[in-house]
């Protein structure tokens, strides 16, 4: 599994099991590879320097060609954190931990793809995103089932989010 942890407007992953430790483990380790082209820089014979840049920018290159690294840039990082909107990791480590630059998803709008209701009255909603959302409150709800409706999804208490579709009421949902 692969970690993505932050290095300056880089976004390096190295690859560790899922562990309640990983967390920390990954500050600990932002990148050996990163860090050791980093110093390069401080070398001052310029002969030296760039034969350091050239042999680590290799190892870095090799690194991230095999998988064992991933660079991702902050659109990138944007884009994740969109499409997880929604999911409790539970016990997984932010794998955004390191960059924290950014406020955390409140709300995302979309539009409805299709809504389908279920034998127990609930409905399932799949929107453009490609994500899928299912009520779990039991209060009944009336809106426009038409694909393109504009749909808005935010954060509520306790864990839960709640679903506007167009004007309707608030429906509390869950992401599957």
């Amino acid at each position: 599994m692969k970690f993505t942890i932050a290095a300056a407007t880089l976004m390096i992953g190295i690859n560790m099991p899922i562990a309640t430790s990983a967390a920390r483990q990954a500050s600990d380790q932002k990148s050996v590879l990163f860090e050791q082209l980093a110093a390069c820089r401080t070398i001052a014979n310029d002969t030296e320097r760039l034969a350091c840049f050239d042999q680590r920018a290799s190892t870095f290159e090799t690194a991230q060609r095999t998988g064992d690294v991933v660079v991702v840039d902050r659109s990138q990082i944007r884009q994740a954190r969109r499409q997880l909107f929604g999911f409790e990791l539970g016990s997984m480590p932010d794998i955004f931990a390191g960059h924290q630059a950014e406020a955390p998803i409140d709300a995302i709008e979309t539009s409805l793809t299709s809504a389908v209701q279920g034998g127990d009255g609930k409905w399932v909603f799949k929107l453009a995103d490609g994500s899928e959302w299912r009520q779990i409150d039991s209060d009944p709800v009336r809106f426009r089932n038409q694909e393109g409706i504009q749909i808005r999804i935010r954060r509520a208490a306790l864990g839960s989010y709640q679903l506007v579709a167009g004007n309707s009421r608030a429906v509390r949902v869950r992401r599957q």
